[in-house]
Formats: structure tokens, sequence, C-alpha cells
């Protein structure tokens, strides 16, 4: 099989680039600039967006995984967010589709995100059936880029979308990151009173449930996908902290005034997100695609904290 995935050099393509490559699969990695190695064949395709021309990294291509795309930032710089959102995630992504549809592609795979339901779960975990909700200008983009792939798809293109939470793995930046610094530096974290629950996904489950997609012969639709096993911040932090072999320091404050301190901060959406639930049901692809994923959560936070205590012995992250 022929396979084309973008962003093939990045945190979760280039795990998957291994895993498919080591499957048998001939994989095509597009990528911005030219690389030394890689477990691909790879295509420099630059930057990406709305006048991309795709025709020639699509040649003999069967799947494309599209896993390229501006990713969600705490602190966005760009004069209009959603414009920039936009240009990547969305008229990118239409381009690449409309391209594979004329090249004769037969599966497109696009990952997208769990934010399109919204940022917080309640009392219930979200379903795919449940009407999207977009907060913020990343899950807009996503949600208008899954709408827009299933005009271009139609019935000539099998279309498969996944929705993950929050990836973790070794490489891993943004605020999982933060975290690790955090607790590794033993900071004070008040976190030890909040009861929340969230979903996570191991960056290897991730990549294994994408093969699936790829190889799994009835592949269509829009799948949740996570571990399987949702944690409150307080565990999420123990477990982080076991894997770096030290004790962390939790404190009991109320969220309330969390959430008070991030308002007066300028980071009320961070503490939010920080101690509020987001719960996703994955029984969908567990059913149709016979799916579960190979690691345990547990496994998966102790291979990122090893991954971490190696390169802060080594160099600094």
């Amino acid at each position: 099989m022929n396979v084309l995935v973008t962003g093939a050099n990045g945190f979760v393509g280039a795990p998957l680039c291994r895993l498919l490559t080591g499957s048998g699969m001939r994989v095509r990695g597009a990528v911005r600039s030219p690389i030394a190695h890689g477990e691909f064949e790879p295509f420099v395709i630059g930057e990406i967006g709305a006048h991309t021309l795709w025709h020639t990294a699509l040649d003999g291509i069967e799947v494309v995984v599209h896993l390229a795309a501006r990713v969600h930032v705490m602190r966005d710089t760009a004069a209009d967010p959603l414009a920039a959102f936009r240009a990547v995630n969305l008229d990118a992504t239409a381009q690449l589709a409309e391209a594979a549809r004329r090249s004769g592609v037969r599966r497109f795979i696009f990952v997208s995100s769990a934010k399109v339901h919204g940022e917080q779960t309640a009392k219930r975990a979200y379903t795919e059936e449940q009407t999207p909700q977009p907060r913020g200008p990343y899950a807009q983009s996503k949600w208008e880029a899954e709408q827009a792939l299933a005009r271009i798809a139609g019935n000539v293109m099998q279309l498969v979308v996944l929705r993950p939470p929050l990836v973790y793995g070794p490489h891993v930046r943004g605020n999982f990151l933060s975290l690790l610094k955090a607790i590794e530096r033993r900071w004070p974290l008040p976190l030890a009173a909040i009861q929340n629950r969230r979903s996570l996904l191991y960056v290897e489950n991730l990549v294994d449930a994408i093969a699936r997609c790829v190889a799994y012969p009835q592949a269509t639709g829009t799948f949740l996908v996570s571990d399987g096993e949702d944690l409150s911040t307080p565990q999420l932090v123990r477990a982080l902290a076991s894997g770096l072999s030290i004790a962390p320091r939790l404190l009991g404050v109320p969220r309330g005034l969390l959430l008070l301190g991030g308002a007066l901060t300028g980071r009320r959406g961070a503490v939010a997100r920080l101690t509020g639930s987001l719960q996703l049901d994955s029984s969908r692809i567990r059913r149709a695609l016979e799916w579960s994923p190979p690691h345990p959560v547990g496994e998966g936070l102790a291979a990122t904290a090893r991954w971490y205590r190696q390169v802060r012995d080594g160099a600094a992250v």
C-alpha cells in the first residue's frame, strides 16, 4: 500500500511513518524542508496553503494521512488568529483533499481534535453523535475543515476523521511539557483538591489507531479516540512524578479560587482546562474497527517521563 503522510517528521508523524514502514507499506512523507533522514520517502512541499501543488506528491498514492496543521497555542500573536488557523487547517486541507480526489486516492484520513465538541464536559462524555460546539479559532478551523472534507469526498473518496484529546508522549511540547518541568522543579502545584476527569491519548496509541484506519477495509466515518482511562489532574501529576522518581508538591486549593486567580492573571482559560473535565467516549472506534489501545495510560506516562529524564540529563529541553 502506498501512503502519503503530511507532517511526516512531526510529533505524531515520525512514529506513524515508522509503524507504517515497519508494516511493509511504502510511505511518502510531505515535509516543509529537506531532512537528513526519516522512516519514509521525503517529499519537500514547503509551507502549505490554499495554492499548494500536490499532484506530484500524490502520484501513485492510495491513502492520505493528513497531520500537518497549525496547532492550538495559548498566547496567539497573529493579528487575526482565525484567519491564520483557517489558512492552514481549512484552506490547505481542502486543497489537498481536492487534489487527492482528482488523483484517485481512495481514502483520506484527517486528524482533527476533540476540541470541536467544546472545552469541557459536565456529566457525560462526548460522543460522535453530539453536535460540535467548537470554542476558539483552532477548534473552529478544525470543524470547518471536517465539513469541507465531507463535501469534497462525497461518495468518491472514503473519509476518516479522528478526534483525539490531548496527545502526550516522548517529544511532547506545549502545556504537557510545561507540567513536566513544573513537577521536576518541585514547584508547588495547587491542584490536590481538583476532582476532574480528563481523557488523554498516548502518541503510540494514536499512531496505532491511524494505522488501523489505513489498513482496515471498512474504515470510514468519524471517531473519538483516547487511552480509555480518564485521569484527574492530581492523578496525572502523581503518575508523572513517579516516573521522574520524585514526590510531587500538591497543595489543596478550591477550584473557585484557582479560577479567580486565573482571571486576575489573564489565564482563566488555561486554569479552566487544567481543573475542568473533558471526557471522550471512544467505544465507536473500538467496536467498528476492532481496535483497542495497545499501551495502557500508565505505560505511556512512564515512557514520557523517561524521555524527559533522558533529555534533561543530556541536554536542555
